[in-house]
């Protein structure tokens, strides 16, 4: 939800993946299970893909707490680790499963915090959806989601573009108001 990266991404991150400080991260590999082929690790779905992502405090302290309880697993789990620098693997250190996240993490999530079941991609057009209606310009969205053009961002998310819409010509009418009064203000005197 705060980085607006996509499953694959996310599943393909490592530690080595993020700054030294854990303010930014870098977008290199997805991961995904293929049928028989078990957990294929590839490339990003665009050259756009591969992309630097500064990430939010809260984003950041989550990732100190998951690294400290990794450890923690890790040492419990002696030589049974497989320690390949997953930041998101099971408990013995191997890529997660997608449908194990929706089935055991995810939708309990939801459940319990009275939500609609969305698909997890959902949470990625939630986070491009509140980043244009804050008014981040378009193409930072575009960035940060790794779309391979800016109108790829904007066709995607024109249902956003109405509101956005109605607040420019807000924003406008209170330009002109505030002109006007200026100018009336400066004839009378």
């Amino acid at each position: 939800m705060t980085t607006g990266m996509r499953q694959g991404e996310l599943l393909g991150l490592k530690w080595a993946d993020l700054s030294s400080d854990m303010k930014k991260l870098q977008v290199r590999r997805t991961v995904a299970r293929i049928g028989r082929l078990g957990f294929v690790v590839d490339e990003p779905k665009t050259v756009k893909s591969r992309r630097n992502i500064y990430l939010t405090d809260i984003a950041i302290d989550t990732l100190r707490r998951h690294r400290v309880h990794q450890h923690e697993q890790r040492l419990q789990m002696g030589a049974t680790w497989n320690d390949q620098d997953w930041i998101f693997c099971n408990q013995l250190g191997n890529p997660l499963e997608a449908s194990n996240i929706m089935r055991r993490s995810f939708k309990p999530l939801l459940q319990k915090a009275g939500l609609p079941m969305i698909r997890f991609h959902d949470l990625r057009h939630s986070a491009a959806t509140l980043l244009l209606t804050m008014d981040i310009h378009p193409k930072i969205v575009q960035e940060l989601l790794g779309h391979s053009t800016i109108s790829m961002t904007l066709d995607t998310y024109s249902h956003v573009l109405p509101s956005l819409q109605a607040q420019a010509v807000t924003r406008l009418n209170g330009l002109f108001t505030t002109a006007a009064s200026e100018h009336d203000a400066c004839c009378w005197q």
